[in-house]
């Protein structure tokens, strides 16, 4: 096999049948590769723009970590990573670059993509952004009857929601809290409602973001939102209260929005990769354009630390191949995100779109089917809430889980030693996870004989430790760039295409049949069971 063919079988190289032989016949646990090896830390923890990755606790041993590095090799990674920084269609099912890096990169570093430097239009929209976000932030943008704007309702779905809504609690420390924010995603109405009932028209600003101004849900919403709006103030406020997210000038017309407060973005941006572009216009007016730019700033800096740290000690490419080993070769299929952070309360569910959506594939990118296990499960919750309800199962459940453990070093709420507590917890669940305890240990403790077995914890259960200094802007946009260019990476070993998402666009149409049949019994029908589950909730409607 070329080394240059992603589209190829990966179980072909010899990489990869090294690892399945070595994951095979490795015997040792964590704790004896920790025991063993008074380096192994050391070797095994790497910084890069301002972000701490410790994979001792990972069950990788200095072979495994030679056979991975080999396959990222064969594989051609970084051939492929410097294609996608290049602007190369590499998203082939929808003919597309993948330049979410251009979003962030600073001024006068030109992006070429077809022949176009994008960084120009690029900066154009951000200055756009920064002057209307400081309008509002001011006061100098008033409602339709002259009312400083203090609630902000962001109407999106997907990454149009959950990059904003995720960003806003991470930096609520550093947001303007004179201000309100409020998301709605789900078509569910009482979303809405439930935002809508602490605002006042007068002084209430909706960012509509649908790059076609035509997503079904948030389109729903936004209707909604602007008849709450139009029954208080009347249709000319409209366009005093409403700005877009969008590329869709005459949808955005039609709705009411001058388009002069229309905010685009383009087809080279998934909607998961897209809280750095004007999708994070919220952002922008909670923290500030300065504060935005910072958050840019850490998304380039991990984005570089990518493209140019060797491969040995680049943290994105490490935890992208420790992905693969343990979904792969280990056969674990869940990660769960801890982060000991309440401001990092959705980071979880962000993650949960981001790497599912984006390597939830069983085809590889020339259509043939896999035979191998890819993109792990995803989820959490922050520590210490699920310390008491699922760490349970991750310490002597059946199943195997993986955690990355967040570490926030510097709190910007310090109480008493609180943030000590927070800590030791965090590290202490790192070592259990991954140690165990045995029964000689937990017998040592005086406990009865015929308890021992249930105090004892197997351990052995992998853990990745990261560690930032603060949650600041810089550090957000540096964390979430190290978990995008893991999911590439795993991607291009996998050898599927994790930029589109044709799972999603499927169900999207289905559904626009299904409610077409529940308004209208002549539709045409569907399955059995889907006709029954229709007919019974028109019965209970």
């Amino acid at each position: 096999m070329s080394p240059d063919d992603v589209h190829a079988d990966p179980t072909q190289t010899r990489a990869w049948q090294r690892l399945a032989l070595l994951a095979a016949t490795s015997e040792s646990t964590i704790r004896e590769l920790l025991d063993e090896d008074p380096d192994r830390v050391k070797a095994l923890t790497h910084a890069g723009a301002r972000v701490h990755l410790d994979l001792s606790r990972q069950r990788i041993t200095d072979d495994v970590l030679r056979a991975l590095l080999d396959l990222a090799v064969e594989r051609n990674v970084a051939a492929r990573r410097d294609d996608m920084l290049a602007g190369v269609h590499i998203n082939v099912t929808e003919d597309r670059a993948v330049l979410h890096t251009a979003l962030r990169r600073p001024a006068g570093a030109p992006q070429m993509v077809d022949g176009t430097d994008v960084t120009t239009e690029v900066r154009d929209v951000l200055a756009r952004m920064a002057a209307f976000a400081e309008s509002v932030r001011s006061g100098a943008w008033l409602g339709g009857t002259g009312e400083r704007i203090t609630s902000i309702v962001n109407i999106g779905i997907g990454g149009s929601d959950l990059g904003p809504a995720m960003a806003h609690i991470a930096l609520e420390a550093f947001s303007d809290r004179s201000l309100a924010f409020h998301f709605v995603s789900n078509v569910d109405p009482t979303d809405l409602v439930e935002a809508l009932r602490s605002c006042d028209p007068a002084s209430t600003l909706v960012i509509v973001a649908s790059k076609t101004f035509t997503t079904l849900e948030t389109m729903t919403n936004a209707h909604a939102a602007r008849r709450w709006l139009v029954e208080s103030l009347g249709d000319s406020a409209v366009e005093r209260h409403f700005v877009a997210v969008s590329t869709n000038a005459e949808k955005v017309s039609e709705f009411g929005i001058d388009t002069a407060n229309m905010f685009g973005f383009w087809d080279w941006v998934g909607g998961r990769y897209s809280m750095d572009s004007a999708i994070g216009l919220s952002t922008m007016i909670a923290v500030g354009p300065d504060g935005f730019g910072q958050m840019l700033a850490g998304f380039h800096a991990m984005d570089e630390h990518f493209a140019t740290t060797p491969p040995e000690s680049n943290l994105p490419l490490l935890m992208g191949l420790v992905a693969v080993w343990n979904r792969t070769f280990l056969g674990i299929g869940t990660t769960a995100v801890l982060p000991y952070s309440q401001y990092l309360a959705r980071f979880p569910a962000y993650l949960q779109q981001l790497t599912m959506e984006s390597n939830g594939k069983s085809v590889r990118l020339d259509g043939t089917p896999v035979d191998y296990e890819t993109g792990a499960i995803f989820w959490g919750e922050p520590g210490t809430n699920g310390q008491h309800s699922f760490y349970q199962l991750l310490h002597q459940g059946t199943s195997t889980v993986a955690s990355d453990i967040i570490v926030v070093a510097r709190s910007e709420n310090p109480l008493t030693d609180q943030q000590d507590m927070l800590v030791a917890n965090a590290l202490a669940q790192a070592a259990v996870l991954s140690r165990g305890r045995t029964p000689e240990e937990v017998a040592a403790d005086g406990t009865p004989a015929w308890l021992v077995p249930h105090k004892v914890m197997p351990g052995n259960r992998p853990v990745s430790v990261i560690s930032i200094e603060r949650l600041d802007p810089f550090s957000l946009g540096a964390l979430v760039a190290l978990y995008e260019h893991s999911v590439f990476v795993q991607g291009a070993i996998w050898g599927i295409g994790s930029f589109d998402q044709w799972g999603v666009e499927l169900g999207k149409k289905v559904a626009m049949g299904i409610l077409e049949t529940i308004e209208d019994a002549s539709a045409p029908a569907f399955d059995p069971a889907t006709d029954a589950s229709i007919e019974l909730y028109r019965r209970l409607r």
